[in-house]
């Protein structure tokens, strides 16, 4: 059956809100909000303001994991200062996960690259899952939106490297690519799964740059703004969200767009996705 994906051309707080609520789903209980803090430099993450009306209607607490490489949000202590300095801390409670150890093991019997997912252990806190990603391209995943935010996002310090390095952290960044995209949609289904019936997943197609909101010097977006997707479905609103970005033939940044999502690969990790079965490349489309 294909999964429902909400999709507003106009993009401003009120309007997420208004397409998270055509999901009707309360989420119950204490509501993780994973965002992306924005790396020190960034020009192009969104910010506390932008999803400010959507976290206050549920009540969420704003939930990160620390960075595998060295920088601005390497460190509990790094990172709560930069959530400070980018104005998460004045608008919303904040939580670094895996602030303190030890991480939070959740295993993936049927996982492609790896069976354990290594995740900030203040996951178990929370009862329902808001996930808030920014889609645009990534320098090593070939573009970033909602199965990104559950698998490396959601991950601990270790648990990216464990993610990388598909089964071996010592690896890191020098792991199989393959298996690197493989272990995200592992990662991602552990998470899924846990919170299933109790997530929900809104994507913004803005500021779309081939580089991540993790560079501290990312190019400047090369296309132009698409849009807004909301579903229950992280597979579906990830094919939409690529799906949309193939639609702009007219838009001259698109081949610089597709190179960087099809030189890495990208929808490889939709695909191990979907054979995981959290969720359907399925879709209707529905616009608002």
């Amino acid at each position: 059956m294909a999964s429902k994906v909400y999709f507003s051309k106009t993009i401003t707080p009120e309007k997420v809100l208004e397409l998270y609520r055509l999901l009707d789903i309360e989420l119950p209980g204490k509501v993780a909000v994973k965002v992306h803090s924005g790396e020190k430099g960034n020009q192009n993450f969104l910010g506390p303001d932008f999803w400010k009306p959507l976290v206050d209607s549920v009540r969420g607490t704003i939930v990160e994991c620390n960075t595998l490489y060295a920088g601005a949000r390497d460190t509990k202590e790094h990172h709560e200062q930069l959530m400070k300095e980018h104005g998460w801390t004045e608008r919303f409670p904040v939580d670094i996960m895996d602030g303190e150890g030890p991480d939070l093991q959740l295993l993936i019997p049927g996982g492609k690259a790896i069976q354990k997912n290594f995740v900030g252990r203040h996951l178990v806190n929370y009862d329902s899952l808001l996930v808030l990603s920014h889609f645009k391209g990534h320098p090593m995943g070939g573009f970033g939106g909602a199965i990104k935010q559950l698998s490396i996002g959601i991950a601990s310090s270790y648990g990216k490297g464990h993610i990388h390095g598909g089964g071996d952290a010592s690896k890191g960044f020098k792991g199989d690519h393959t298996l690197f995209l493989e272990a995200m949609a592992d990662a991602a289904s552990s998470v899924a799964k846990r919170f299933e019936g109790k997530a929900a997943y809104i994507s913004v197609l803005k500021n779309l740059s081939v580089d991540c909101d993790c560079c501290a010097v990312a190019e400047d977006p090369c296309m132009a703004d698409i849009g807004m997707l909301a579903s229950l479905d992280p597979i579906a609103i990830d094919q939409a969200g690529l799906d949309l970005v193939y639609a702009q033939k007219d838009d001259p940044g698109l081949p610089h767009m597709l190179e960087r999502i099809e030189s890495r690969n990208g929808v490889h990790t939709i695909e191990a996705a979907a054979e995981l079965g959290f969720g359907s490349r399925k879709y209707e489309l529905i616009e608002i």
